[in-house]
């Protein structure tokens, strides 16, 4: 339970809030809170991913430029388009970053980077769709929404 004031967590059998000093009125009940529990191995979990598809970009990238450049295999579209696709990789990547830092600093924001992140990822077989499933069912439920935002509140 979550004072109604400040929205700071409650523990059973307290009497007044400790940030803002509000009475509770009634027996608090400690319920589970499946965003406190689950959101910091949220954000570790987006960094890692991240960090994988900062590897596969770059390699991406310095494969296009080296192999296609000088020894002139493939047809010359193939080159800026796999440079392309490898920017992409890394701007996933860095979405990645800044969603999981935003989860693990409980930043207003950051829920909503890592819902649009967790869409994206989908499409990545199959590391990147286990971390949308688990991402949409940590943050996607409307419960979830009042829990991350008493945490951030609290932070």
């Amino acid at each position: 339970m979550y004072c109604d004031h400040c929205g700071t967590a409650l523990v059973a059998g307290q009497m007044r809030c400790v940030r803002c000093g509000k009475e509770v009125v009634g027996p608090v009940y400690v319920r589970r809170n499946r965003v406190q529990e689950h959101v910091r191995l949220l954000g570790i979990l987006w960094m890692a991913a991240s960090a994988l598809n900062v590897v596969a970009g770059l390699v991406l990238i310095a494969i296009s430029n080296t192999l296609f450049r000088n020894h002139g295999i493939g047809p010359d579209w193939l080159r800026p388009f796999l440079t392309f696709i490898g920017c992409l990789v890394l701007l996933k990547a860095a979405a990645g970053f800044l969603a999981g830092w935003g989860l693990l600093q409980y930043e207003t924001w950051g829920r909503l980077l890592a819902l649009v992140v967790a869409f994206v990822a989908l499409f990545n077989v199959p590391i990147g769709t286990a971390l949308g499933i688990y991402t949409f069912w940590v943050l996607l439920p409307s419960q979830s929404d009042d829990e991350y935002q008493a945490l951030a509140k609290a932070a």
